[in-house]
């Protein structure tokens, strides 16, 4: 508080300067930050990827997984799709289990149930199946896990009985070394995400959502503590190439390491490999051309990250300090050369021997990073510049609109250290910050969707949410300037300056404290909101400026995301029926946020109602707030 009661404060030149000019060099932060991290991409800020932990010793011996074990694959696939015929929507529980104790590994099976928190008396009930490999060379003190997610015939997701087939011959032969000093967990989770979620819940015996939501069990059986995960994706047995995915829930992602030691054991095994499905490799490229994809790998990373959303199971084991990644594996098409799956049997047999190597968790690589090439990482000390570039703009308009008021109370004959005693109303401004605050408590996931789909009972949920948050929406936006002229009429121009500072340095903040666990989010939020706070004045605000405010609402950024997605997935589409698909892709959007948020603990949805749109509200009431006394100070 000495930096903005200082009566000194504000009288140097280089202050002065600041001042005086603070909205030009806010405009400039602000392009020097997009620049900056366009430049990420570049191979001049990018660094090549190493491993930092020297013992897990990557590719040190020969995959022993070879095509005299093709006779077991086929009949292990042979066998599910049998099976999977007589199971069209569900999951062959008695077949799996009866698989794994042929297979001579303790056998269990894990029931869950999910109480569907937007609609009343509505349950789904799951069951996992899952083996362990005992070590035969320690106690059972740690772990790692090697997961596929079941996916019967009428699914919408592509098949990964190739990928189940895999699990069942990788647990054939490693049931037949001696050298494990670690338990293997085979794991088949049914309910994509929602099964492994339960299975974590219940093996660690915590509860990660809202209360009563996801009945997790308890399970009969358990290994050590687990170090790492590989989640299978396998679609076919002629495989075009491998995508490694990273993003976690709320954008964690898994220790660089683990991510280097995927793509160095598919370069030893010749099984291409990519990420985003963007293939790392260079070769005949221009540098121009290896730029743009660069970056656009780059920003699709982001982009995913962004969302909070994992984008495969090994997302759900980041938060318990497992470090995973989902190996997925795309069919081929046409003719051409293809990878086997003995050569990703043999791809995973490395990865488990080089993470049964190791000592300790991984700690020694980077748990921060973006990739814009399989090969290459921006590392967290070049991309945050970034943020702190758009946050500082918010921070520098914050003290400059003080410092400048402060001046003018100064020279109309008011002393600065009086300014906030005498000049403003801190009761009101408080009202307006506390009300934009409650009004983001009320629409919590906890609270608001519930009601809202009870009001509007005979409608489908999407629907209702929508409906409700829209009109919320659409209340805030015309009828608070109506009581902010009405009821405000004195409202004084040292209230509007309060206002406006406490408004920067909450979005300024906020920003940061996102960015520090996404910086995806934060990032991408700051780009949307810091230009319109700038261009924010302390008096005259014109159209242009609360048509910005306007388009940048949570929920029309919402509509704009959604709107761009659908028309890049059907360009075809006429405009009614666009429109019609981009608020239905909306309300759907709006239920996926409220349920991952009260099952998983996806937090993108409070930061929506919590952080921007109480900055909304604030912002919005910022300008259609009266300021008298600036006239008055004039004719003093």
């Amino acid at each position: 508080m000495g930096l903005l009661t200082d009566p000194s404060v504000g009288h140097s030149a280089l202050t002065s300067i600041f001042v005086r000019h603070h909205n030009r060099f806010c405009l400039l932060m602000y392009a020097i930050s997009v620049v900056l991290f366009c430049m990420l991409a570049h191979y001049s800020l990018s660094s090549q990827t190493y491993f930092s932990e020297n013992a897990l010793l990557p590719g040190l011996v020969k995959g022993q997984l070879n095509d005299n074990t093709g006779s077991s694959y086929r009949d292990h696939f042979r066998e599910l799709n049998a099976e999977a015929q007589h199971y069209e929507t569900e999951t062959p529980h008695a077949y799996l289990i009866s698989k794994f104790k042929n297979l001579r590994l303790e056998t269990y099976s894990h029931n869950f149930t999910l109480n569907y928190p937007l609609k009343k008396n509505t349950k789904y009930t799951g069951r996992n199946v899952y083996g362990i490999l005992r070590a035969p060379r320690s106690a059972s003190i740690e772990s790692i896990v090697l997961s596929v997610p079941y996916r019967a015939p009428s699914s919408v997701f592509p098949s990964t009985l190739p990928g189940l087939a895999v699990l069942f011959q990788i647990a054939q032969f490693f049931r037949q070394q001696i050298y494990w000093a670690k338990d293997i967990i085979f794991l088949v989770t049914e309910h994509e995400q929602l099964g492994m979620q339960a299975w974590l819940e219940a093996y660690h015996g915590t509860s990660c959502g809202s209360p009563g939501v996801l009945n997790s069990g308890k399970l009969s059986g358990r290994a050590g503590a687990i170090q790492a995960a590989i989640n299978l994706e396998i679609h076919s047995d002629k495989i075009d190439h491998i995508d490694i995915k990273l993003s976690g829930l709320n954008g964690q992602l898994p220790n660089l390491d683990l991510v280097n030691l995927a793509h160095r054991l598919c370069n030893k095994e010749s099984v291409r490999h990519t990420f985003n499905n963007v293939d790392g490799g260079a070769i005949g490229r221009s540098k121009l051309n290896s730029y743009y994809t660069n970056l656009s790998t780059m920003m699709s990373m982001v982009m995913t990250q962004a969302t909070g959303v994992p984008d495969g199971n090994h997302g759900l084991f980041h938060r318990f300090g497992i470090e995973a990644i989902t190996l997925e594996g795309y069919e081929k098409e046409g003719r051409g050369i293809y990878s086997s799956v003995f050569q990703v049997g043999r791809v995973i047999e490395g990865m488990f021997r080089s993470l049964n190597n190791l000592l300790e968790r991984f700690h020694q690589s980077f748990f921060f990073y973006l990739l814009p090439s399989t090969d290459r990482y921006v590392s967290i000390g070049l991309y945050m510049p970034c943020l702190v570039l758009l946050v500082g703009s918010l921070f520098l308009k914050a003290f400059s609109t003080w410092i400048k008021h402060s001046s003018e109370h100064k020279s109309g004959g008011s002393s600065a250290k009086a300014t906030i005693h005498e000049h403003s109303n801190v009761g009101m401004v408080s009202v307006i910050i506390l009300g934009s605050h409650v009004v983001g408590l009320m629409l919590l996931p906890n609270l608001a969707p519930a009601y809202f789909t009870h009001f509007w009972n005979h409608i489908p949920t999407h629907r209702a949410l929508l409906l409700g948050y829209g009109s919320v929406s659409i209340t805030m936006v015309f009828f608070l300037p109506i009581i902010m002229k009405k009821c405000l009429n004195s409202f004084k121009s040292s209230n509007w300056v309060l206002l406006h500072v406490i408004c920067l340095l909450e979005l300024g903040i906020g920003l940061l404290c996102v960015s520090m666990h996404n910086f995806s989010l934060g990032y991408l939020t700051a780009l949307v909101y810091v230009l319109p706070a700038v261009c924010t004045k302390s008096s005259h605000n014109n159209l242009i400026v609360k048509l910005l405010w306007l388009l940048v609402h949570p929920v029309c950024s919402l509509f704009w995301i959604t709107a761009y997605i659908t028309y890049t997935a059907y360009p075809e589409l006429p405009i009614v029926d666009f429109l019609t698909k981009v608020l239905e892709a909306s309300g759907q959007w709006m239920v996926l946020s409220t349920v991952d948020n009260m099952i998983y603990g996806n937090w993108a949805f409070s930061v929506g109602v919590l952080l921007l749109l109480p900055v909304w509200t604030s912002f919005w009431c910022l300008m259609f707030l009266p300021t008298n006394v600036s006239q008055k100070l004039k004719t003093k």
